[in-house]
C-alpha cells in the first residue's frame, strides 16, 4: 500500500496548480490531506471519485480554514471523523480510516506561530493527542499517523536550527514531545530509511526559500512499531509544487 500525506494549503488552490494530474501520476492507495480549507459543498468529490477514490472529509466549522481528508482506493471498514474533543474537532484536525490489519490517520496539528494563545492551544493539543493515541493503540492492531505535525524534531530537520531555537515548531518542549511520542511506540518512517540532512517538507513563501531549499521537515508518516518490518520505502517528494508543503510518501506491505 502506497500512502501519501500532503498539506495542500487549500484544495481548490492546489487543483488550480495541476494537483489532479499529479495525483493521477502518483497514484497512491491512500492519500491523507491537511488544510483542505473547504467545506463539504466546496470540495469537488467527483474529481477524486473519477480517479477511483472513496472520499472522506472532516472540514473545520470555520470556512476556508484547516480541515483534513482521506482518499482511499480500498473502502475502509470504518472511518472515524474527529477525535471526540470538541475544541479540536471544530477545527477539523483528525480523521481515521480503519482497514483489516491497520489504520491510517490524517492529522493536522495546530501551529503556534501566531502568538502565545495559539501556542498554548498547541501544547494542550499535544498533551491531549498523546493520550488519545495511547488509548487507540490498546484497540487498533497498528497505525500510520500521517500529516502536518508542525514540529521539526531534530536540528537536521530545519535549515537554521540556531536562529530558530525560539521559534514555534522548534521549541524544546515541542521537540521533547516528539521524542516522547516516538518513544511511546512509533517509527519516524522517513528517518528510518534516510539519515541525510537538507530534506524538508515545508518552505516559507518569502525570500525564495524553496528555491534555496531553506525549509523545515514538519510532515511525517509515523508508524507503530509493530508495523516497522512491513515498511518498504519512505520519501519526500519536493518536485510536487501545489502548496508551500510537499507530499511525504510511505510504502508499506
Amino acid at each position: 500500500m502506497k500512502i501519501i500525506s500532503y498539506n495542500v494549503n487549500g484544495i481548490r488552490a492546489a487543483l488550480s496548480k495541476g494537483f489532479q494530474d499529479w495525483l493521477k501520476a502518483a497514484n497512491p492507495d491512500v492519500l491523507c490531506l491537511q488544510e483542505i480549507k473547504a467545506c463539504e459543498d466546496k470540495f469537488d468529490r467527483a474529481v477524486f471519485e473519477d480517479l477511483g477514490y472513496n472520499v472522506y472529509l472532516h472540514p473545520a466549522l470555520k470556512k476556508g480554514y484547516s480541515g483534513v481528508a482521506i482518499l482511499s482506493k480500498e473502502k475502509p471498514k470504518h472511518v472515524e471523523i474527529g477525535c471526540g474533543m470538541e475544541c479540536y474537532d471544530n477545527e477539523g484536525r483528525v480523521i481515521r480510516a480503519d482497514y483489516d490489519d491497520y489504520s491510517v490517520m490524517s492529522v493536522y496539528m495546530p501551529s503556534g506561530s501566531s502568538g502565545e494563545e495559539r501556542q498554548g492551544f498547541k501544547m494542550q493539543w499535544l498533551s491531549d493527542f498523546y493520550d488519545y493515541v495511547g488509548e487507540l493503540k490498546q484497540t487498533l492492531p497498528g497505525m500510520v499517523i500521517s500529516g502536518d505535525y508542525n514540529i521539526c524534531h531534530q536540528a537536521i530537520d530545519i535549515h537554521n536550527p540556531k536562529s530558530n531555537a525560539n521559534s514555534s515548531g522548534f521549541l524544546p518542549e515541542e521537540r521533547n514531545w516528539m521524542s516522547k511520542f516516538i518513544e511511546s511506540g512509533f517509527v519516524d518512517s522517513f528517518r528510518h530509511f534516510n539519515k541525510e540532512p537538507h530534506n524538508y517538507s515545508w518552505w516559507s513563501y518569502r525570500a525564495g526559500a524553496r528555491g534555496k531549499n531553506l525549509g523545515w521537515r514538519i510532515d511525517y508518516n509515523m508508524v507503530t512499531n509493530n508495523l516497522q518490518d512491513r515498511m518498504q520505502r519512505a520519501a519526500i517528494l519536493p518536485e510536487a509544487k501545489h502548496s508551500d508543503h510537499c507530499p511525504v510518501l510511505l510504502d508499506i506491505i
